[in-house]
């Protein structure tokens, strides 16, 4: 981690990574210049030239797209550069400039729709008054055999999944990791800058890299309840045996990554963390780590790769975090929706999770919905809302107009037709209709839509964060992209019969998720929608 926080510093504080100041880094940490050229390289916020004035990134991706006029875009002084999801998908078109005074996100030119920040209570935050804060964990930790047995029978009997895309069951993560043993530190040459490659110790990581497009719904966590992830963390961390808890977020999220610290703060005049914290019994603390940039780095091995000061490619699996994570040591990683919903089932217990959802159904859901609706944002929702009910939520369709077809998955889910509108918003019964509830990020498309080129866009997308480690993923989305673009211009030699083929050969060979999801929005787009394609 000193690395790249290292180098974060340098480009915040002189605006980019000259030659003269990699060169001087190396000498001054004695680490090979080579490796600090490996990572300026390769992670996207890292700039080596200096730029002449403040610097506008607009978003290029599939929300923003629908509602950016088409032409060049340029900011009236200084440089503008498209770039990958912001994260602001409800404010589209989302734009953030790069200046003096740091990062702020700003309404471009053209005519945009209203922001609308959702605050609400949440049923799933448990305390009413700031004061009541963390009172699950401080009740439990004079016994910790008692909060490590009550923290997996309720998650378990909860039947809380992952809410980062994966779905894999809580409660039993939580348990596999604390059954890991500590395995011998090994020492190389990546570690020889960071004491903790060292020490045998177990980590917590909470993944905050949500980075694919229509995603936003942990932006919104750290914002309105920080605490209920802290406190999540903390519960997690004295369940598997850990001391130490990492929270990696993405560096456009700096106003939720100041409001996450403050609570920090808060959390430690609490005794919850820090020294006051291990007098009590709760031996735990968190510190925050920035990510440089990169959709991939949600995947988290990579996620991994990158806190130990190397490129962020993913690791091939076996052996798995839990097993072998940050440093070689067992590290249980769960993402922001995770743990702040880990706090509430163990406060309420698993019974009363059961009773949230909707007949049929357990629990409840943080959703986002972006696209072609009245009021993008973020809604808790019972699980079992369909998918109508949540754009009811938001207003409605956009102006009106009927729907024509959904996302219910962010940008690696599946389409779906108006007809599936109906499908409640569940793991297994969004996998029935045919597409997948992932990242829990609905993408609304009313009926002016031209999918086509919105469904290249996000293939677009897979292939611009695509890390490049292995050659199906790199070569395979590029070659889609390709025979997409000669489609959309009308060339002769476009050939759509073989993203099938291609599709099957990426999800067989691809080492990490993104290759094996990169050309599904396409190929479902087609499947529902045949008249959509190029004449």
């Amino acid at each position: 981690m000193k690395l790249i926080r290292e180098l974060l510093r340098l480009q915040e504080e002189r605006g980019h990574l000259s030659d003269d100041m990699l060169r001087e880094l190396s000498e001054r940490l004695r680490v090979p210049l080579y490796r600090l050229e490996g990572l300026v390289s390769f992670y996207t916020h890292f700039r080596r030239t200096p730029p002449e004035g403040p610097v506008v990134h607009v978003c290029r991706d599939v929300c923003c797209a629908m509602r950016r006029p088409t032409g060049s875009i340029s900011a009236p002084e200084g440089e503008t550069h498209e770039v990958s999801c912001l994260g602001r998908c409800d404010s589209a078109p989302a734009s953030e400039i790069h200046g003096a005074m740091g990062v702020s996100h700003l309404p471009m030119t053209w005519e945009g729709p209203e922001t609308w920040p959702i605050r609400f209570h949440a049923k799933s935050n448990p305390y009413l008054e700031p004061e009541d804060r963390y009172r699950t964990v401080q009740q439990l930790a004079g016994d910790l055999d008692d909060l490590k047995a009550k923290c997996i029978e309720c998650l378990t009997a909860a039947g809380l999944k992952g809410m980062g895309g994966a779905g894999f069951p809580t409660g039993k993560k939580w348990e596999m990791v604390a059954a890991a043993t500590l395995n011998r530190p090994v020492v190389d040459e990546y570690a020889m800058t960071d004491e903790d490659a060292k020490v045998a110790r177990k980590y917590v990581v909470c993944n905050a890299d949500e980075s694919e497009p229509g995603t936003f719904k942990d932006r919104e966590i750290l914002a309105q309840f920080p605490h209920l992830v802290i406190e999540g963390m903390v519960l997690a961390g004295l369940t598997i045996g850990a001391d130490r808890g990492i929270l990696f977020i993405r560096h456009e999220y700096g106003p939720e990554r100041e409001a996450f610290e403050a609570e920090l703060a808060r959390a430690r005049d609490a005794g919850v963390l820090g020294d006051d914290a291990a007098r009590s019994g709760c031996a735990f603390d968190i510190e925050v780590f920035v990510s440089p940039g990169g959709y991939i780095l949600g995947e988290e091995t990579a996620l991994l790769e990158c806190l130990e000061d190397k490129r962020g490619e993913p690791r091939n699996k076996p052996p798995y975090p839990g097993q072998r994570g940050l440093w070689g040591q067992p590290t249980l990683i769960n993402n922001v929706e995770t743990f702040a919903l880990a706090t509430s089932i163990v406060h309420h217990g698993a019974e009363w999770w059961q009773q949230q959802g909707k007949e049929g159904f357990k629990g409840l859901k943080f959703v986002c919905i972006s696209g072609d609706v009245e009021r993008p944002g973020v809604f808790e929702v019972p699980v079992g809302t369909t998918v109508r009910e949540l754009i009811e939520l938001a207003g409605g369709v956009r102006n009106g107009k009927p729907l024509k077809a959904f996302l219910p998955g962010g940008a690696s889910s599946n389409f779906l037709p108006a007809d599936k509108v109906d499908t409640p918003l569940d793991f297994d019964a969004i996998r029935a209709a045919g597409s997948m509830l992932g990242t829990g990020a609905v993408i609304v498309f009313d009926e002016t839509c031209d999918l086509f080129p919105l469904a290249t866009n996000l293939v677009k997308f897979f292939r611009n964060e695509s890390c490049g480690k292995c050659v199906p993923c790199r070569v395979g989305s590029q070659r889609a992209v390709e025979h997409l673009e000669a489609a959309e211009s009308g060339s002769i030699h476009a050939d759509l019969t073989m993203l099938s083929e291609l599709n099957e050969t990426l999800e067989q060979t691809s080492i990490c998720g993104l290759g094996q999801v990169a050309l599904h929005p396409v190929l479902s787009m087609l499947e529902h929608f045949p008249d959509e394609m190029p004449v």
